[in-house]
């Protein structure tokens, strides 16, 4: 069974700096792709970013390209988002997801979820 773990949410200025790692147990990361999806308070899950470890691509919501930047270690079964000229609306709960082999660009097509974790961004 997959299981994952993400780490490295917090409260963080605007402007600033966070990186989250997702690491994936029960299973080798090379064959799965992973994404990052946020949950704000009071609204529904958004797509953030995803990786196909299969083959490295990567894609991008518009939301956070050139801030976001997701990146995986098959070595080390993590997946990292480092996530750079934070503002107030990233502030959300974020989740790693993975599905087999290929990215998709909607949430719902992930099958194994982590417990999310709390990024906050306030002055």
């Amino acid at each position: 069974q997959v299981h994952l773990v993400e780490s490295g949410g917090g409260l963080v200025q605007p402007g600033g700096s966070l990186r989250l790692s997702c690491v994936i147990r029960g299973t080798t990361l090379d064959n799965h792709a992973i994404a990052w999806i946020r949950q704000a308070p009071g609204k529904g899950r958004e797509w953030v970013s995803c990786i196909s470890n299969s083959d490295g691509h990567t894609y991008d919501a518009e939301s956070v390209k050139g801030r976001f930047t997701i990146s995986g270690d098959n070595a080390k079964n993590t997946v990292f988002l480092q996530m750079n000229n934070l503002k107030a609306e990233d502030t959300a709960v974020y989740y790693c997801a993975a599905r087999s082999r290929w990215c998709s660009l909607r949430w719902v097509d992930f099958d194994s979820w982590g417990q999310g974790t709390q990024v906050t961004v306030s002055s």
